[in-house]
């Protein structure tokens, strides 16, 4: 489906990750999106963010262990250990910029994108909702969006309350990459 978005709008410019991002959590009920500007290279945020092994349960506060078990192009499988206990057999797709996984019961999304132009010295644009403010950097950066939760099985609906953890999780991530992050 996210393929779709790409093309949609004739004479539109093309939807950035986070843009799709917006409109996928958009068709799932209770979905909130947490966006936020972090003053480092893509490259730097996405190593951390992509990494499902490794740097995605430093941030993500449920996540106690994530192991990858088939990976088929930008199509992944992977099994989930939460923090609490709960296992969850994930299914989506992971590329530079984009993860989209769910089970029966949980939902991960997460989409980065460059923003700003390196070098030019002007300033970053984006929300700065969480996280560091845009042009708190040196002109550039990277905008992220995470969304999921506790999934209503058959629906296309979460559970509330999964917008703190989601706060929680970008001053993780901010903390990771640019090592100065809230607390």
């Amino acid at each position: 489906m996210t393929d779709m978005l790409e093309g949609m709008a004739d004479g539109m410019p093309p939807l950035g990750s986070v843009g799709r991002m917006r409109v996928m959590a958009a068709g799932v009920r209770g979905a909130r999106v947490v966006e936020g500007v972090l003053p480092a290279s893509f490259r730097d945020v996405w190593l951390v963010m992509g990494d499902l092994e490794g740097g995605f349960g430093e941030f993500q506060p449920d996540m106690r262990k994530v192991r990858v078990e088939s990976v088929d192009g930008d199509r992944v499988t992977a099994l989930a250990r939460s923090r609490y206990g709960p296992r969850a057999r994930l299914h989506g797709v992971l590329r530079p910029g984009w993860c989209w996984l769910q089970s029966r019961f949980l939902l991960v999304g997460m989409a980065a994108e460059p923003i700003g132009n390196q070098g030019t010295g002007r300033p970053a644009e984006g929300t700065g909702e969480v996280g560091i403010r845009a042009g708190d950097g040196d002109g550039f950066g990277t905008r992220v969006a995470l969304t999921g939760g506790v999934r209503v099985p058959g629906r296309a609906m979460l559970l509330p309350g999964a917008e703190r953890e989601l706060r929680h999780a970008l001053a993780l991530l901010t903390d990771r990459v640019v090592g100065h992050g809230p607390g």
